[in-house]
């Protein structure tokens, strides 16, 4: 039995949802933008009719996963750009001062609207962070399986996400067992190889 339960994400999750993400991507770059980035990205999803996020709660509270996406990448992330610039802009202070040549992979990450795939608006799982402690217990399973029931219920005929290819096994092993497949493959600017997968409703 699981002592966890899946919960719409609410405002009260959002500080436990940055210690998560911290906890679990400690060198990615959003964890380097520090928490201040993280509260807004996590806040973000609450705020706009599009985003969709859910969390793994233990019966005292505690969180131990959490997946946010949105329905409309695109749209969703120039929204939020206009309302949030000056929020993100003070939230990433203190990472341009600590290593001031990150600045343009910041910008392109502020500016960032979803690298969607051609053909039909599909949803954007955006992220998906488990407690390490947990992992292995079916907590990703469970908020993946949730978030696309949601997705599927407005209507979309299916959702795309991006990971790592390289020393990702793991992570892309989990989102092949779960039914997504391979729709491409491309490098960052930073020389990164990513896989972008592809959930089909129908």
């Amino acid at each position: 039995m699981t002592s966890w339960a899946i919960q719409p994400l609410a405002q009260l999750h959002v500080v436990q949802a940055v210690e998560l993400h911290l906890r679990s991507f400690p060198k990615f770059f959003l964890s380097f933008l520090g928490p201040r980035f993280l509260r807004e990205f996590y806040a973000s999803f609450l705020v706009d009719n599009e985003g969709i996020g859910f969390v793994a709660q233990e019966p005292n509270g505690d969180i131990v996963g959490i997946v946010v996406g949105a329905l409309d990448s695109r749209g969703y992330f120039k929204r939020l750009l206009v309302r949030r610039w000056f929020a993100f802009c003070l939230a990433s202070l203190g990472a341009l001062l600590k290593q001031p040549t990150c600045i343009f992979r910041l910008l392109r990450a502020v500016f960032y609207r979803g690298n969607s795939p051609s053909g039909p608006k599909r949803a954007l799982l955006s992220s998906i962070a488990v407690d390490p402690e947990v992992q292995g217990n079916g907590v990703g399973k469970a908020l993946v399986k949730r978030w696309l029931a949601e997705v599927q219920q407005h209507g979309l005929t299916g959702c795309y996400l991006t990971t790592d290819a390289d020393g990702n096994e793991l992570v892309n092993n989990f989102y092949h067992h779960l039914g997504w497949r391979i729709e491409s493959s491309y490098f960052t600017r930073e020389g990164r190889r990513m896989h972008r997968y592809v959930y089909n409703f129908i």
